[in-house]
């Protein structure tokens, strides 16, 4: 398909890839909040997040494929306009969030930005199967680095709110198994 990409449609490849390449420069806004000094940025969250989907899709017998969009799909609105925690998600910024999925996908071939923003809708609607299960490990991918800031010296008290998190959004036993271990391990250090 590259080959028969017109000049312009190489360019808005590149374009599309730049922007997200910010994701590499953006901090998560969650552990710039408690103060953790030099927190993993957005992409170092969805790259751990896409091993971990992996991983538990091919555990599970789920769409490894699925699973892997979504995880990397999750959180590119965020390239324009920036990581938000929880608290500062409204109706707007929902809004905003869904403008720049759009204007991200759109430079994309035609094929890929449906593909691409069919899974980016399944992910938001959290409705099915795959969805609920990235939802899941994106919260225990969470928890997974609140426990590693504690290892480094950050404050507990501050991180906590991050496993509590992980905890009400993490349903499926299996899961919840292995967020305890997370947890559990984490409360010896936290």
């Amino acid at each position: 398909m590259l080959e028969k990409m017109t000049d312009h449609s190489l360019q808005n490849l590149i374009k599309f890839l730049e922007i997200t390449g910010i994701l590499k420069r953006t901090p998560r806004a969650g552990w710039v909040e408690v103060g953790v000094y030099q927190p993993e940025s957005v992409a170092d969250h969805t790259f751990r997040t896409a091993l971990l989907c992996m991983l538990y899709a091919d555990m599970e017998a789920l769409d490894p494929l699925k699973l892997l969009r979504m995880a990397l799909i999750h959180d590119l609105p965020e390239a324009i306009i920036g990581d938000l925690t929880p608290s500062q998600k409204t109706t707007e910024t929902k809004e905003k969030e869904e403008t720049a999925i759009s204007q991200i996908l759109s430079l994309l071939p035609k094929r890929q930005r449906e593909t691409y923003m069919a899974v980016w809708n399944e992910y938001q609607e959290g409705k099915t199967r795959e969805a609920k299960a990235v939802r899941q490990l994106e919260k225990i991918e969470m928890a997974l680095q609140a426990k590693e800031y504690k290892k480094f010296g950050s404050a507990s008290k501050s991180l906590e709110r991050f496993i509590k998190s992980a905890e009400e959004a993490t349903i499926w036993p299996e899961l919840r198994r292995l967020l305890s271990l997370v947890s559990e391990e984490g409360k010896n250090e936290l």
